[in-house]
């Protein structure tokens, strides 16, 4: 298609995005006339995509900015529903680019956060009565604290949107408040050498921002900059551990009703039932235990390795499933025992990734050592199990 007849915007838009994003009713009118626009999950542009909690523009010297609404809707909450059920995690992102909380003016404070929805919302819902801008980087879907550990949320990223968004014309100060897990990926010094912004590092959670913008630093405790995992936080990631099990747990009880029929008559369809549902059951026992119990007993488990506090709870649970059923005979005993730890052991070194204690490199070192034995207790115990079908 040639340039003259395209219906589209250009592809090579300017790096301001404010300056050449159209209105709302514009951008409506262009996507109701033109079928060979970008659908609409290609549209990053702040004001491009329509979120429900854009609520009018501001004309400012860099261009219209979306100004947002600090009140969560329905839509909001039916979407920290999905995210913490994993449902369309990574398609969960907003814009990025430079937004505005009330009627912002060239000295309002700065925020900056992650375009992940759910950083971006616990953010603005914090913000009521405010007046101040928030610059959202591209971090891919991406939280703040995970963000930062991958470089997405890192110096490169914040200089470039600087200076994409024009930043420096919009604001009179020099002042960018960053939230205090962002500091792993940030380089104050550097981002201040290539943009001249001073970055000042906020509390841990957007709750406590008040007492930063009220009081200023000194304002911000040493409690308010320390990482907490309560027993809330812990339960709320839980669901999300049991969804990414799926697809292994429907091969695991495939698998588990094939072999439950292998006995002395080669294959029994009663013994791949009852033997089998047995086997199910005690596999969803395991992911229980480590993805359950495991988080919610984090606190008392003794061991730093997360796999190691799986196998702890898995093999305790064992134990109390032995001790309240009558004799199931040695090979069952040890199957039990070895299957459950090594089920429980695999799904509580998935929950690493979410919890305060690591980092990439630590889960990943962790993996390389659990795995092997992970396997090898799981094939130990799928010895014992068919041979106490013969």
């Amino acid at each position: 298609m040639s340039e003259k007849k395209s219906c589209c915007p250009p592809k090579t838009a300017p790096e301001n995005p404010a300056a050449c994003c159209p209105p709302p009713k514009a951008a409506d009118a262009v996507a109701e006339k033109t079928a060979c626009c970008p659908p609409p999950s290609l549209r990053e542009r702040p004001g491009y995509r329509l979120w429900s909690f854009v609520s009018g523009w501001m004309n400012t010297e860099v261009g219209e900015i979306p100004q947002v609404r600090t009140k969560l809707d329905w839509g909001d909450r039916v979407g920290r529903w999905q995210m913490r059920w994993g449902l369309g995690r990574m398609r969960y992102r907003i814009a990025p680019g430079l937004y505005a909380v009330g009627r912002p003016d060239p000295q309002s404070p700065v925020l900056v956060t992650a375009n992940y929805k759910m950083s971006f919302d616990a953010l603005r819902c914090e913000l009521k009565g405010r007046h101040l801008w928030i610059l959202v980087l591209e971090t891919q879907g991406i939280n703040v604290w995970c963000a930062a550990g991958k470089g997405t949320f890192g110096t490169d990223e914040l200089v470039r949107r600087i200076r994409a968004t024009g930043l420096e014309r919009l604001v009179s100060h020099r002042r960018l408040i960053l939230p205090q897990l962002g500091a792993v990926g940030v380089a104050a010094h550097e981002v201040r050498k290539q943009s001249g912004f001073q970055v000042i590092y906020g509390p841990v959670r957007a709750a406590d921002l008040p007492a930063l913008l009220n009081g200023g630093e000194k304002a911000v405790t040493l409690g308010m900059r320390r990482v907490e995992f309560p027993l809330g936080e812990r339960l709320a990631l839980t669901p999300v551990e049991l969804v990414s099990m799926g697809k292994i747990t429907l091969w695991a009880v495939l698998i588990l009703l094939v072999l439950a029929g292998i006995g002395p008559g080669i294959f029994s369809f009663s013994a791949a039932f009852s033997r089998g549902t047995t086997a199910v059951a005690v596999y969803l026992v395991g992911v229980f235990a480590g993805a359950v119990l495991t988080p919610l007993l984090l606190p008392w488990l003794p061991w730093r390795a997360f796999s190691a506090k799986g196998a702890l709870v898995g093999a305790g649970l064992a134990l109390v499933i032995l001790i309240a059923s009558s004799g199931v005979g040695l090979f069952n005993t040890l199957a039990l025992i070895l299957s459950l730890a090594a089920v429980s052991s695999y799904c509580a070194m998935n929950f690493t990734g979410s919890t305060t204690f690591t980092s990439p490199s630590g889960v990943e070192k962790e993996m390389r050592r659990a795995i092997p034995l992970q396997a090898g207790a799981l094939l130990l115990a799928g010895i014992f199990w068919l041979g106490s079908g013969f």
